[in-house]
């Protein structure tokens, strides 16, 4: 429960939204920009700021599909949605293979040195290339991001070994429909370190995606969505794919099912969904406010879902699913009970007091590999 305390306080320091360390697929892609754009419906954006942000998102992951190094468990790639004051900001990372880097800048610092005008015009010359227009590279996506978002693009390359180095790209985009990029003097807004440190806590706590924030049906459908098409793409075993999306399911509407309510979530603490990924298991934990009137009810229902072993928890499903009279202690914990029974393990929570009223509540659960032991 350490690493979700240090999580929650980047997660507020950074105003960390989203974050998904994995392979970019062209499924894939679409649920990333469709999260995006569901929790951009609780923002006052304009329609032009979301078209500018929502097809730099799209250009940015076609970028990574096309051009990124394939998939690797040590080298992957990232994409972090980050929530200001000032908007959104949208990171990404990939490894690219050294050689490429050179070419890569060039162009890069080119576009930024163009003003708008010129960029208008490079790209309507670079469209009229057939050789460039039919293969689509040369930067000509990076060349349509600078025109669509309408200000310099925040990047950077680091290191990663003698082969490869990891490309950042990052872009914020205001209310308005206007970019703002630290190319122009902004203070905080692209930060090389932050997202190269987000990739390597990610990394080393095998954390696949981080949600922070509400979770509406609309919201917690997409994530489901995304979290699916991630698992089927890695071609997971079978049942261990429907046990990890069953538990998720039942977290997400755990956290609903506890909400206090949409502001007192955003001044006292926003949920929370994560999944990990072992080589044994998938670590799913949810993080939400409750009241601290529900605490010791709840407290019960869990203490007694983890007293019952996998025989002792089909048993007592059964006799819930039939409807038999069971104590006040046991109605509504039937959640509970499938996240318990799926997982083969016990609940994990915790509740840290966040002031007289709320305390934030944390569960955790791991789901298992059959065959595989737990590391």
């Amino acid at each position: 429960m350490e690493l979700i305390n240090r999580l929650r306080q980047r997660l507020s320091d950074e105003h960390l939204m989203f974050a998904y360390r994995g392979e970019v697929t062209g499924d894939n892609s679409v649920g990333l920009l469709t999260l995006l754009e569901k929790e951009m419906e609780f923002s006052d954006f304009s329609l032009l700021g979301r078209k500018r942000l929502f097809m730099f998102v799209l250009e940015n992951l076609q970028n990574i599909t096309r051009h990124g190094v394939s998939k690797s468990e040590e080298i992957t790639s990232l994409v972090v949605y980050n929530k200001t004051a000032d908007g959104y900001t949208v990171s990404t990372g990939n490894a690219l293979r050294k050689n490429e880097v050179k070419s890569l800048k060039s162009n890069l610092e080119k576009i930024n040195s163009l003003e708008p005008d010129k960029i208008r015009e490079v790209y309507r010359a670079m469209l009229q290339d057939s050789n460039i227009g039919s293969k689509g590279g040369a930067g000509l996506g990076l060349m349509e991001m600078a025109r669509k978002t309408g200000n310099k693009l925040d990047f950077d390359f680091l290191p990663i070994n003698d082969r490869y180095s990891y490309f950042i790209l990052s872009k914020t985009v205001d209310a308005g429909g206007k970019g703002i990029s630290d190319q122009a003097g902004t203070q905080g807004t692209f930060d090389t370190k932050r997202v190269a440190q987000l990739e390597r806590m990610m990394k080393s706590n095998n954390i696949i995606f981080i949600w922070a924030g509400p979770l509406t049906h609309a919201i917690s459908k997409e994530l489901l969505n995304f979290s699916e098409t991630t698992m089927r793409e890695a071609e997971l075993e079978q049942n261990l794919h429907k046990r990890v999306f069953a538990t998720l399911i039942e977290l997400l509407q755990n956290v609903a099912q506890h909400s206090p309510g949409f502001e007192a979530e955003q001044h006292f603490g926003i949920p929370l969904a994560m999944i990990r990924k072992t080589p044994a298991s998938f670590i799913i934990t949810s993080g939400n406010l409750i009241r601290k009137s529900d605490i010791d009810h709840l407290t019960q229902k869990l203490d007694m879902v983890n007293r019952y072993d996998e025989d002792g928890l089909k048993k007592l499903l059964k006799v819930a699913l039939m409807g038999q009279d069971m104590s006040n202690v046991s109605t509504g914990y039937m959640g509970l009970l499938e996240m318990a029974r799926r997982s083969g393990g016990r609940l994990t929570y915790k509740f840290d007091e966040i002031n007289g009223d709320f305390s934030y509540y944390t569960i955790t659960v791991r789901v298992r590999a059959k065959g595989l032991k737990a590391h």
